[in-house]
Protein backbone atom coordinates (compact mmCIF):
# COMPACT_ATOMS: atom_id res chain seq x y z
CA UNK A 1 0.00 0.00 0.00
CA UNK A 2 1.30 3.71 -0.75
CA UNK A 3 -0.43 6.46 0.80
CA UNK A 4 1.24 10.04 -0.26
CA UNK A 5 0.22 13.38 1.92
CA UNK A 6 1.33 17.02 2.02
CA UNK A 7 2.63 18.30 5.01
CA UNK A 8 3.85 21.81 6.04
CA UNK A 9 6.94 23.38 7.69
CA UNK A 10 6.27 22.65 11.43
CA UNK A 11 5.37 18.84 10.65
CA UNK A 12 8.25 18.26 8.51
CA UNK A 13 10.65 18.97 11.50
CA UNK A 14 8.41 17.05 13.55
CA UNK A 15 9.20 14.07 10.76
CA UNK A 16 12.46 14.98 10.36
CA UNK A 17 13.35 14.99 14.45
CA UNK A 18 11.38 11.54 14.89
CA UNK A 19 12.66 9.23 12.17
CA UNK A 20 16.59 10.63 12.17
CA UNK A 21 17.38 7.49 14.22
CA UNK A 22 15.54 4.98 11.61
CA UNK A 23 17.16 6.10 8.30
CA UNK A 24 17.66 3.59 5.89
CA UNK A 25 21.32 3.89 4.29
CA UNK A 26 20.43 5.60 0.80
CA UNK A 27 18.13 8.39 0.32
CA UNK A 28 15.90 8.75 -3.26
CA UNK A 29 16.82 11.73 -5.98
CA UNK A 30 14.88 14.88 -4.48
CA UNK A 31 14.23 13.34 -1.04
CA UNK A 32 15.30 14.52 2.65
CA UNK A 33 15.30 11.35 3.93
CA UNK A 34 13.79 7.87 3.37
CA UNK A 35 13.40 5.77 6.97
CA UNK A 36 11.91 2.84 7.90
CA UNK A 37 9.36 2.50 11.24
CA UNK A 38 8.07 -1.34 11.69
CA UNK A 39 7.18 -2.22 8.22
CA UNK A 40 6.99 1.07 6.68
CA UNK A 41 9.18 3.13 5.00
CA UNK A 42 8.95 6.67 4.77
CA UNK A 43 10.31 8.97 2.36
CA UNK A 44 9.73 12.94 2.32
CA UNK A 45 10.57 14.83 -0.80
CA UNK A 46 12.06 18.03 -0.88
CA UNK A 47 8.55 19.62 -1.91
CA UNK A 48 7.14 18.65 1.44
CA UNK A 49 5.23 15.06 -0.12
CA UNK A 50 5.80 12.01 2.17
CA UNK A 51 5.26 8.49 0.95
CA UNK A 52 4.24 5.77 3.22
CA UNK A 53 4.77 2.27 1.92
CA UNK A 54 3.73 -0.35 3.59
CA UNK A 55 0.81 -2.60 5.17
CA UNK A 56 0.61 -0.26 7.92
CA UNK A 57 1.22 2.92 5.18
CA UNK A 58 -2.55 4.58 6.20
CA UNK A 59 -1.99 4.36 9.82
CA UNK A 60 1.12 6.09 9.51
CA UNK A 61 -0.48 8.06 6.92
CA UNK A 62 -2.93 9.26 9.10
CA UNK A 63 -1.42 10.00 12.12
CA UNK A 64 0.92 12.53 10.74
CA UNK A 65 -1.92 14.08 8.82
CA UNK A 66 -4.19 14.30 12.35
CA UNK A 67 -1.16 15.57 14.48
CA UNK A 68 -0.79 18.58 11.14
CA UNK A 69 -4.54 19.30 11.78
CA UNK A 70 -4.04 19.23 15.64
CA UNK A 71 -4.52 22.80 17.53
CA UNK A 72 -0.79 23.55 18.93
CA UNK A 73 -1.91 25.79 21.23
CA UNK A 74 -1.65 23.28 24.23
CA UNK A 75 1.83 22.88 22.99
CA UNK A 76 2.95 26.23 22.70
CA UNK A 77 2.56 27.00 26.57
CA UNK A 78 5.82 25.15 27.72
CA UNK A 79 5.54 26.50 31.36
CA UNK A 80 2.07 25.36 31.53
CA UNK A 81 3.03 21.60 31.48
CA UNK A 82 6.27 22.02 32.32
CA UNK A 83 6.14 23.71 36.27
CA UNK A 84 3.57 21.96 37.85
CA UNK A 85 2.77 18.33 39.66
CA UNK A 86 1.83 15.80 36.59
CA UNK A 87 1.83 12.18 35.72
CA UNK A 88 3.59 11.23 32.57
CA UNK A 89 4.30 8.50 30.75
CA UNK A 90 6.27 7.87 27.44
CA UNK A 91 7.36 4.13 26.06
CA UNK A 92 10.44 2.59 24.39
CA UNK A 93 11.20 -0.57 21.96
CA UNK A 94 7.98 0.05 19.72
CA UNK A 95 10.55 1.20 16.41
CA UNK A 96 13.59 -1.62 17.47
CA UNK A 97 12.86 -5.34 15.91
CA UNK A 98 15.05 -6.76 19.25
CA UNK A 99 14.27 -6.06 22.43
CA UNK A 100 11.07 -5.18 24.23
CA UNK A 101 8.61 -2.29 24.68
CA UNK A 102 8.99 -0.64 28.34
CA UNK A 103 6.15 1.51 28.74
CA UNK A 104 6.68 3.80 32.20
CA UNK A 105 4.54 6.33 33.60
CA UNK A 106 6.38 8.89 36.11
CA UNK A 107 5.06 11.42 39.07
CA UNK A 108 6.69 14.83 39.46
CA UNK A 109 5.69 16.87 42.21
CA UNK A 110 7.19 20.42 42.03
CA UNK A 111 8.99 19.85 44.66
CA UNK A 112 11.16 17.63 42.48
CA UNK A 113 11.64 19.90 39.46
CA UNK A 114 14.65 22.04 40.66
CA UNK A 115 16.70 18.73 41.23
CA UNK A 116 15.65 16.93 37.74
CA UNK A 117 16.89 20.13 35.75
CA UNK A 118 20.17 20.27 38.21
CA UNK A 119 20.85 16.62 36.59
CA UNK A 120 19.92 17.36 32.95
CA UNK A 121 17.20 15.69 32.50
CA UNK A 122 15.63 15.66 28.87
CA UNK A 123 13.95 13.09 26.13
CA UNK A 124 16.30 9.61 26.32
CA UNK A 125 16.72 10.17 22.52
CA UNK A 126 19.11 13.09 22.96
CA UNK A 127 21.00 11.10 25.45
CA UNK A 128 23.56 8.69 25.06
CA UNK A 129 22.87 4.90 26.65
CA UNK A 130 26.06 6.31 28.73
CA UNK A 131 24.12 9.03 29.89
CA UNK A 132 20.84 7.25 30.39
CA UNK A 133 22.70 4.40 32.62
CA UNK A 134 24.01 7.67 34.97
CA UNK A 135 21.02 9.84 35.11
CA UNK A 136 18.15 7.23 35.31
CA UNK A 137 19.27 5.69 39.02
CA UNK A 138 19.35 8.73 40.31
CA UNK A 139 15.40 9.75 39.27
CA UNK A 140 14.35 6.07 40.12
CA UNK A 141 15.76 7.30 43.30
CA UNK A 142 13.78 10.44 43.51
CA UNK A 143 10.50 9.85 42.33
CA UNK A 144 7.72 7.88 41.84
CA UNK A 145 7.19 5.48 38.54
CA UNK A 146 5.81 2.16 37.44
CA UNK A 147 6.88 0.59 34.28
CA UNK A 148 5.70 -2.36 32.13
CA UNK A 149 7.82 -4.87 30.00
CA UNK A 150 6.19 -6.77 27.40
CA UNK A 151 8.86 -8.97 25.57
CA UNK A 152 9.03 -9.99 22.31
CA UNK A 153 7.28 -13.69 22.89
CA UNK A 154 4.24 -11.42 24.78
CA UNK A 155 4.24 -9.69 21.44
CA UNK A 156 3.96 -11.84 19.44
CA UNK A 157 1.40 -13.68 20.87
CA UNK A 158 -0.67 -10.22 21.17
CA UNK A 159 -0.43 -8.42 17.95
CA UNK A 160 -2.92 -9.80 15.14
CA UNK A 161 -5.14 -7.96 12.99
CA UNK A 162 -7.22 -6.61 15.29
CA UNK A 163 -4.48 -5.66 18.15
CA UNK A 164 -2.11 -3.36 16.24
CA UNK A 165 1.21 -1.49 18.09
CA UNK A 166 -0.73 1.47 18.65
CA UNK A 167 -3.51 -0.44 20.92
CA UNK A 168 -0.89 -2.40 22.42
CA UNK A 169 1.06 0.90 23.82
CA UNK A 170 -2.01 2.21 24.65
CA UNK A 171 -3.29 -0.91 26.87
CA UNK A 172 0.01 -0.15 28.29
CA UNK A 173 0.00 3.25 29.02
CA UNK A 174 -3.46 2.91 30.60
CA UNK A 175 -2.00 0.34 33.11
CA UNK A 176 0.82 2.45 34.47
CA UNK A 177 -0.97 5.13 34.71
CA UNK A 178 -4.04 4.08 36.61
CA UNK A 179 -1.53 1.97 38.60
CA UNK A 180 0.84 5.09 39.77
CA UNK A 181 -2.27 7.51 39.79
CA UNK A 182 -3.61 5.32 42.79
CA UNK A 183 -0.48 5.66 44.74
CA UNK A 184 -0.31 9.65 44.49
CA UNK A 185 -2.02 11.29 47.40
CA UNK A 186 -0.35 14.40 46.76
CA UNK A 187 -1.30 17.04 44.38
CA UNK A 188 -1.90 16.26 40.82
CA UNK A 189 -2.21 18.90 38.05
CA UNK A 190 -2.36 17.18 34.75
CA UNK A 191 -1.94 13.56 33.66
CA UNK A 192 0.16 13.85 30.28
CA UNK A 193 0.88 10.96 27.05
CA UNK A 194 3.52 11.30 24.60
CA UNK A 195 1.24 11.35 21.84
CA UNK A 196 1.45 8.74 19.34
CA UNK A 197 -2.27 8.62 18.23
CA UNK A 198 -5.00 10.57 17.93
CA UNK A 199 -6.90 11.32 21.10
CA UNK A 200 -10.08 9.88 20.28
CA UNK A 201 -8.48 6.33 18.79
CA UNK A 202 -6.54 6.09 22.26
CA UNK A 203 -9.86 5.75 23.63
CA UNK A 204 -11.24 3.49 21.72
CA UNK A 205 -8.37 1.28 21.52
CA UNK A 206 -8.82 1.21 25.40
CA UNK A 207 -12.72 0.67 25.82
CA UNK A 208 -12.65 -2.70 27.13
CA UNK A 209 -10.31 -1.92 29.79
CA UNK A 210 -12.18 -2.26 33.23
CA UNK A 211 -10.13 0.64 34.87
CA UNK A 212 -9.25 3.04 32.60
CA UNK A 213 -7.59 6.69 33.47
CA UNK A 214 -9.00 9.86 31.24
CA UNK A 215 -9.31 13.37 31.61
CA UNK A 216 -5.47 12.93 29.56
CA UNK A 217 -3.57 15.36 28.04
CA UNK A 218 -1.94 14.30 24.89
CA UNK A 219 1.00 16.34 23.96
CA UNK A 220 3.39 15.76 20.82
CA UNK A 221 6.98 15.17 21.98
CA UNK A 222 5.89 15.86 25.56
CA UNK A 223 9.30 14.78 26.46
CA UNK A 224 10.35 18.51 25.82
CA UNK A 225 7.91 20.22 27.44
CA UNK A 226 6.69 18.17 30.98
CA UNK A 227 9.46 16.57 33.63
CA UNK A 228 7.28 13.96 34.11
CA UNK A 229 7.30 12.95 30.66
CA UNK A 230 11.29 13.10 30.27
CA UNK A 231 11.41 11.25 33.68
CA UNK A 232 9.72 8.51 32.06
CA UNK A 233 11.36 8.31 28.82
CA UNK A 234 14.76 7.79 30.52
CA UNK A 235 13.44 5.41 32.63
CA UNK A 236 11.66 3.22 30.04
CA UNK A 237 15.29 3.68 27.76
CA UNK A 238 16.94 2.46 30.84
CA UNK A 239 15.03 -0.56 30.94
CA UNK A 240 15.24 -1.19 27.89
CA UNK A 241 18.84 -1.31 27.29
CA UNK A 242 19.38 -3.31 30.78
CA UNK A 243 16.99 -5.85 29.25
CA UNK A 244 18.45 -5.34 25.57
CA UNK A 245 21.79 -5.91 27.10
CA UNK A 246 20.15 -9.26 28.77
CA UNK A 247 19.35 -10.74 25.29
CA UNK A 248 22.76 -10.13 23.53
CA UNK A 249 24.32 -11.97 26.81
CA UNK A 250 21.69 -15.03 26.52
CA UNK A 251 22.53 -15.68 22.74
CA UNK A 252 26.13 -14.54 22.46
CA UNK A 253 25.53 -11.93 19.54
CA UNK A 254 25.76 -7.80 19.63
CA UNK A 255 22.16 -7.56 18.95
CA UNK A 256 21.60 -3.83 16.29
CA UNK A 257 18.62 -1.49 17.70
CA UNK A 258 16.46 -0.27 15.41
CA UNK A 259 15.17 -1.98 12.57
CA UNK A 260 17.93 -1.01 10.08
CA UNK A 261 19.98 -3.56 7.42
CA UNK A 262 22.33 -3.70 10.59
CA UNK A 263 19.59 -5.37 12.24
CA UNK A 264 18.89 -7.84 9.00
CA UNK A 265 22.46 -9.00 9.30
CA UNK A 266 22.18 -9.67 12.90
CA UNK A 267 19.33 -11.29 12.32
CA UNK A 268 20.53 -14.01 10.06
CA UNK A 269 23.27 -15.00 12.30
CA UNK A 270 21.10 -15.25 14.77
CA UNK A 271 18.74 -17.78 13.09
CA UNK A 272 21.97 -19.46 11.33
CA UNK A 273 22.87 -20.41 15.06
CA UNK A 274 19.77 -21.15 16.81
CA UNK A 275 17.11 -21.46 13.93
CA UNK A 276 14.34 -19.62 12.97
CA UNK A 277 12.30 -20.14 16.14
CA UNK A 278 14.89 -17.96 17.82
CA UNK A 279 12.74 -15.10 16.28
CA UNK A 280 9.59 -15.41 18.58
CA UNK A 281 11.87 -14.87 21.17
CA UNK A 282 14.14 -11.73 20.63
CA UNK A 283 12.27 -9.83 17.52
CA UNK A 284 8.54 -8.55 16.86
CA UNK A 285 7.85 -10.64 13.64
CA UNK A 286 5.52 -8.20 11.93
CA UNK A 287 8.41 -6.01 11.17
CA UNK A 288 9.44 -6.05 7.54
CA UNK A 289 12.93 -7.28 8.87
CA UNK A 290 11.63 -10.66 9.32
CA UNK A 291 10.90 -11.67 5.72
CA UNK A 292 14.01 -9.94 4.33
CA UNK A 293 15.87 -11.82 7.77
CA UNK A 294 14.06 -15.59 6.32
CA UNK A 295 14.02 -14.81 2.86
CA UNK A 296 9.89 -14.97 3.03
CA UNK A 297 7.02 -14.33 4.82
CA UNK A 298 6.74 -17.62 6.39
CA UNK A 299 7.46 -18.43 10.24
Amino acid sequence: MNVVIKVDEQTKEKMIEYYKDKLRDKTPPYAIFQAQDMDTIITMYNSGKVMFQGLSADIDANMWSELAESTNNKENDIEKYMYCSTIGSDEVGTGDYFGPIVVTASYVNTKDIDYLKSIKVADSKKLTDEQIKKIAPEIIKKIKYKSLILTNKEYNEKHNEDINMNKIKAIMHNSVLYNLKNEITDELDYIIIDEFTKEKKYYEYIEEIPNKVTNIIFITKAEDKNLAVACSSIISRYIFLEEFDKICDKYHLPLSKGAGPQVDKIGQELVEKYGKEVLKEVAKLNFSNTSRILRTKII
